[in-house]
């Protein structure tokens, strides 16, 4: 007879029916366990994970769509030997102290993992799973209808539609800005960056420009794209579009100097993280006409308050960090996030592990 290992596992949010469904029926190759799909909490799901062992979890989940509170949090983990987590979940030293010594797995539903303590979790041995790639190609197309909804002012335009504004047809009424022949600034050419520029070409972009920590000529030549430091960037750019990671060196990379060196018809897009950017100094640009405007899909903090001076631009679009929000991809990370905790659990490898 196999052992059995019995595992706990805390979910800190509703997670779709793919990776919901992977948790609560893990089977290897075509050998299939009856399992039973896990609801709220204290559910048990048996998975038969291996050859030798099997793998009975004990899943709990906060069964909402809104953030668990920390306090919940710290409760819900303790005891833990698997964390499902979103980027919304800060998983402090706080947390981990918590969870104790049985906690051998995090998995987190993003690519972003500056919500977690990798020092901390790193110290103590812990696995983590995140989930790279899978969101790459929606977030890109993302950017892109940012970044167009931006420059051609369409909210704007709407809301002349709707409140009486459209009169007639006029010259100058409206006039935005275009890619044909000018120079995209993309600030961070990885997965993302690469995918935000491939869907660009074609509209015509004549250069692009990136920055970062060191070169990528091999990524950089499908678009000729030039290496250059991030104030001439700044300074060369008709569309700056951020797209790289929250780490010590990008904290308020865009602020006023950046600003300061854009051109006065220059559109602003950030779809990385919000504390990327200094939002002070970037609403001082966009009410002043130091640039012409901003899309961000990011913000700091999130949800950001209704009474943000930026909510008050016309020049300024935000959208609630949609960026991944298509069925698929949703489905896809959920799925993805499952399938990294169970293999750290079983000790195997993991689909897409964080090397620490």
């Amino acid at each position: 007879m196999r052992p059995v290992r019995l595992m706990k596992v805390f979910v800190t949010r509703r997670i779709p029916a793919e990776g919901r469904v992977a948790l609560a029926r893990a089977a290897e190759g075509s050998t299939r366990a009856d399992c039973t799909e896990f609801h709220g909490k204290g559910q048990e799901a048996p998975c038969i994970t291996g050859t030798n062992i099997w793998l009975l979890c004990e899943v709990e989940q906060w069964d909402s769509d809104e953030p668990i509170p920390a306090k919940e949090l710290e409760r819900g983990v303790a005891g833990a030997h698997g964390l499902l987590c979103l980027l919304s979940d800060h998983v402090d030293k706080r947390i981990l102290d918590a969870a104790g010594a049985n906690l051998k797995v995090i998995s987190t539903m993003s690519v972003g993992i500056d919500h977690l303590a990798l020092d901390e979790i790193k110290k103590r041995g812990i696995r983590v799973g995140y989930t790279p790639d899978v969101l790459t190609d929606t977030t890109a197309e993302l950017a892109v209808s940012l970044l167009l909804t931006t420059c051609r002012r369409l909210p704007e335009a709407i809301e002349e539609v709707k409140n009486g504004g459209w009169t007639s047809w006029k010259p100058l009424w409206l006039c935005g800005y275009g890619l044909t022949q000018s120079t995209v600034g993309i600030i961070g050419l990885g997965r993302i960056g690469q995918a935000i520029a491939r869907r660009l070409k074609p509209f015509g972009v004549q250069r692009f420009l990136y920055t970062g920590r060191q070169p990528r000529p091999e990524e950089a030549a499908e678009f000729q794209a030039e290496f250059v430091s991030t104030p001439e960037l700044a300074a060369q750019s008709d569309f700056i579009v951020v797209a790289c990671s929250l780490t010590p060196a990008t904290e308020g990379l865009c602020n006023k100097d950046f600003f300061q060196k854009m051109k006065e018809t220059a559109v602003f897009i950030n779809i990385s993280r919000g504390d990327v950017v200094n939002q002070d100094d970037l609403y001082q640009a966009l009410a002043s006409g130091k640039i012409a405007a901003a899309g961000l899909d990011v913000t700091s903090p999130e949800p950001l308050p209704t009474n943000h001076p930026l909510l008050t631009l016309k020049n300024c679009v935000i959208l609630p960090h949609i960026g991944s929000a298509t069925h698929r991809t949703r489905n896809t990370m959920s799925l993805l996030a499952a399938n990294n905790l169970l293999a750290g659990l079983r000790g195997e490898p993991m689909p897409s592990e964080l090397k620490l």
